[in-house]
């Protein structure tokens, strides 16, 4: 049976994503100074204006205005263009009160681990399929591939008079839930008023989409559409307000796989719906690798203050070659999911988490949850429950 999957992505100067990588900015500066910092950093960037407001309890002085704008020079925008104000305050101590000292912990259990709560209550998605190496959904990929080469050709110069903000969708056809041929590509980049539209479309498939596309190549009846709006002159935060978290599908699986509606960026990982949403990934990612299934979705659900998930469910779309319920009890046995333990496990405190905020936070090898470090304990764990 046919079907299409459309997944879009942005460039490091959308607005949107202009606050994610601010606020993880800022967050990385804290833990640097401070790794028990707790941090949940919230930006709003408007035409002139650079609004960082939130939650930050740090043992150091952070220059967030230095954070602010060495982040808005990386990007491609003159920091001199605007005025930075910052609104933070510590955070609560009736939060922090029960993330310091969990439910478990309060109630007598002296385990590893029973110390730290659940720095929020909620479900947090993974998920894995098996149709690229990456383990991601192909039209994510590439979307993501679009603007990372977008970003690099702008601030090498190799497409000149084009600016920082833009963004890319992809749409791919399916046949028997695999991937068969791109339908669709859209990509619309801000450029200078002189900029001839015809020369960008053809530098952009040149230099952006022939490189892209070289292992899913388009065919002579896919659609490119290229600034389908026209003139891009006006871009970045002087066209559209940005906020921190408006993007939680270009971040996470492109809208295919569920999403607990918790944003990432800003937030320290005592915030399970960061944390916890790493370990679903890198749980889905070792299912997937064992072979147990094409496609694989694992929900975690949790009680602010509280150290353990009030529950574990496992989803593998009908792919699956190991009943659920036996994938869902050995990956309990295998996998603490208790906040302290995937601190621990996955590193973190010592994480940059401005790499996580553009492209995705799920990228290749790039960061500790990616690795498939217990796919061997998990086919032991699984073997046993079978037998």
């Amino acid at each position: 049976m046919k079907k299409y999957r459309t997944c879009e992505s942005v460039c490091k100067g959308h607005p949107d994503k202009l606050c994610d990588l601010i606020s993880d900015s800022i967050l990385d500066a804290c833990l640097r100074k401070d790794k028990s910092s707790r941090v949940a950093c919230e930006v709003m960037a408007t035409k002139g204006r650079i609004i960082v407001a939130g939650e930050i309890t740090c043992s150091k002085k952070i220059d967030i205005k230095r954070v602010v704008r060495n982040v808005l020079a990386d990007v491609g925008y003159n920091p001199r263009k605007f005025l930075v104000f910052v609104h933070v305050h510590q955070q609560s101590k009736d939060i922090a009160g029960g993330v310091d000292r969990a439910l478990e912990s309060r109630e007598g259990d002296t385990s590893w681990y029973s110390m730290l709560g659940a720095g929020d209550q909620g479900t947090v998605y993974g998920y894995a399929t098996n149709e690229t190496s990456e383990k991601l959904p192909l039209p994510l990929v590439l979307s993501h591939a679009i603007c990372e080469k977008l970003d690099k050709v702008m601030k090498s110069g190799v497409i000149k008079n084009i600016g920082p903000d833009g963004k890319a969708q992809v749409t791919v056809e399916y046949e028997d839930d695999k991937p068969k041929r791109i339908k669709t590509i859209v990509v619309s980049v801000q450029h200078g008023a002189d900029k001839d539209l015809n020369d960008l479309r053809n530098e952009i498939i040149s230099q952006v989409l022939w490189p892209v596309f070289e292992k899913y190549p388009f065919d002579d009846e896919t659609e490119i559409l290229i600034n389908p709006s026209g003139r891009f002159v006006e871009g970045g935060p002087a066209a559209d307000t940005g906020l921190t978290g408006r993007k939680i599908m270009v971040d996470t699986y492109g809208g295919i796989a569920s999403h607990g509606g918790g944003a990432f960026s800003g937030k320290d990982p005592t915030k399970v719906d960061r944390s916890g949403a790493y370990m679903a990934r890198a749980i889905a990612k070792n299912i997937i690798w064992c072979g147990y299934a094409e496609r694989c979705q694992v929900a975690i659900s949790y009680a602010i203050g509280k150290a353990d998930p009030v529950a574990v469910e496992i989803d593998t779309f009908g792919t699956g070659k190991v009943a659920e319920s036996i994938l869902c009890s050995a990956v309990q046995e295998v996998f603490n999911l208790r906040p302290a333990a995937i601190i621990e496990k996955l590193r973190l405190t010592d994480v940059i988490y401005a790499d996580t905020a553009t492209y995705g936070h799920f990228r290749y090898g790039l960061h500790s949850w990616e690795f498939l470090d217990c796919y061997k304990e998990l086919r032991e764990a699984v073997k046993r429950y079978v037998d």
